[in-house]
């Protein structure tokens, strides 16, 4: 389990085609504290250590993931949020977020406020998935309140320091990203049977 606030930014320095599945060595700040086995999130996919080593880890990505995130468009040079497993006797300071993504959607708006920034976002209703107004949602494994919530979208703000600590600072309209519904909010759902 993850809480969606961000440790560190992590570059893709290769990448290897392993029959149908991808091998990602990534470089990043924490890649020497990291251990074989360990579940670490990447742009909010959970995802296993694999190996470790100057200064970069690796870690494997099979057909099913890379068909629903944004893995499947990572080349060399492609940053990412970076996020280890949450610890049992840690602070919760974001929300209960699984890294298993639910969908992707796609940056449609970016908006400068005075320091802050604004990102609108729309997904594909059809599958299901919904945000509440005020309520949480993981974009790229990022923690966030959305608002502006309808059918098929949100808004949220982004802080600077969020800008800056994560990859909101490079993300352009018409981007897609990994998208983490909020999992009470999914649970609400299915038992109301909507």
């Amino acid at each position: 389990m993850f809480t969606g606030i961000i440790e560190a930014m992590g570059e893709v320095v290769s990448l290897q085609q392993e029959g149908t599945n991808t091998r990602f060595n990534v470089a990043c700040a924490i890649s020497h504290e990291l251990k074989v086995d360990q579940s670490v999130s990447h742009n909010g996919v959970c995802l296993t250590v694999e190996r470790t080593g100057a200064g970069q880890h690796s870690v494997v990505a099979i057909d099913e993931t890379l068909s629903k995130t944004t893995l499947r468009d990572w080349k060399v040079g492609t940053r990412v949020n970076i996020e280890r497993c949450m610890v049992a006797n840690g602070r919760f300071d974001g929300h209960i977020v699984q890294g298993h993504v639910d969908q992707t959607g796609v940056c449609t708006r970016i908006q400068e406020e005075n320091g802050s920034w604004l990102f609108d976002f729309e997904y594909d209703a059809g599958i299901g998935n919904v945000t509440v107004e005020k309520g949480s949602i993981a974009v790229n494994g990022v923690s966030l309140t959305c608002f502006n919530s309808k059918e098929n979208g949100f808004r949220v703000a982004i802080i600077p320091y969020t800008y800056e600590h994560t990859n909101f600072h490079q993300l352009k309209v018409g981007d897609a990203v990994n998208l983490e519904f909020d999992i009470i909010g999914k649970y609400v759902k299915r038992l109301v049977g909507k």
